[in-house]
């Protein structure tokens, strides 16, 4: 079981717009609590695929694609969500400019979103959450950065150790996920908008290409060694800590000097 921390691509620039978009969900979030959670914010301000679909005006049906991206259903949602965001945010951001990182974030959460709608347009239950938007950050990184190394948690039996995990392997199963999940959702009962995180997913790589800057290549190699285990859980992204550790080497040795403490 993977569980990123962090990666080992650090950013040229300011991650400025991350940031602030990591705020207002905070923020957000934070008032949601004031309120005890009060249902009435996710009507007014979640996206109501019937209210979408059936409205005369272009703007009042557009308002709320966006203020969902803002809200969350709880902890784990706007945790998750926010993880995410901070990890791979920051060098899709650089890779675009600020400017066409908002516009890329709106298109890829109103694009999961719409999706998500489209399977049952009559829908009154409101979707909230920003898994679109970041999902389609996801779908970027994905094709700028596949061998970049992603920092994660991995629990073997009773051992937490972090090790690098190229993101190829760390995206690809948070996307088969969702494809494997999506079967049970497809009802009008509500719960997880998984149809919203693969639109935004594909929305993302496949803008990509149009929204980068001419200068920044696609499937960038990657700046250090892969499997590699870390002694500590430094959150921190350094390129120029490479480390030669074998993570096989390192799972034995360890589990050799376990055995010999137990003898």
């Amino acid at each position: 079981m993977f569980f990123p921390i962090s990666d080992d691509n650090p950013s040229k620039t300011l991650p400025l717009i991350t940031y602030i978009l990591i705020g207002i969900c905070v923020f957000v979030f934070f008032l949601q609590i004031l309120s005890e959670m009060n249902p009435i914010i996710y009507y007014n301000f979640g996206f109501i695929a019937s209210n979408f679909f059936n409205s005369n005006s272009f703007v009042d049906a557009f308002i709320p694609v966006i203020t969902s991206m803002f809200i969350h259903g709880g902890f784990a949602h706007i945790i998750g969500n926010l993880l995410y965001l901070w990890i791979f945010g920051d060098n899709v951001e650089d890779s675009m400019g600020r400017a066409r990182f908002v516009l890329f974030y709106i298109l890829c959460g109103a694009s999961g979103a719409i999706l998500q709608g489209i399977v049952d347009p009559t829908s009154n239950i409101p979707m909230v959450g920003a898994s679109g938007a970041i999902a389609g950050v996801l779908g970027a990184y994905l094709l700028l950065f596949p061998q970049a190394n992603v920092r994660c948690l991995i629990f073997i039996i009773i051992f937490i150790q972090m090790i690098r995990v190229p993101a190829f392997i760390v995206l690809g199963i948070w996307i088969l996920g969702q494809f494997f999940s999506l079967p049970g959702s497809l009802d009008s009962s509500g719960g997880t908008a998984y149809l919203a995180h693969i639109g935004g997913f594909l929305t993302g790589m496949i803008l990509i290409p149009f929204f980068k800057k001419t200068n920044v290549r696609l499937l960038q190699e990657k700046n250090s060694i892969p499997w590699a285990m870390e002694s500590n859980f430094n959150l921190r992204k350094n390129s120029n800590k490479i480390e030669t550790n074998d993570f096989i080497n390192n799972f034995i040795n360890k589990s050799e000097d376990e055995v010999k403490k137990r003898k």
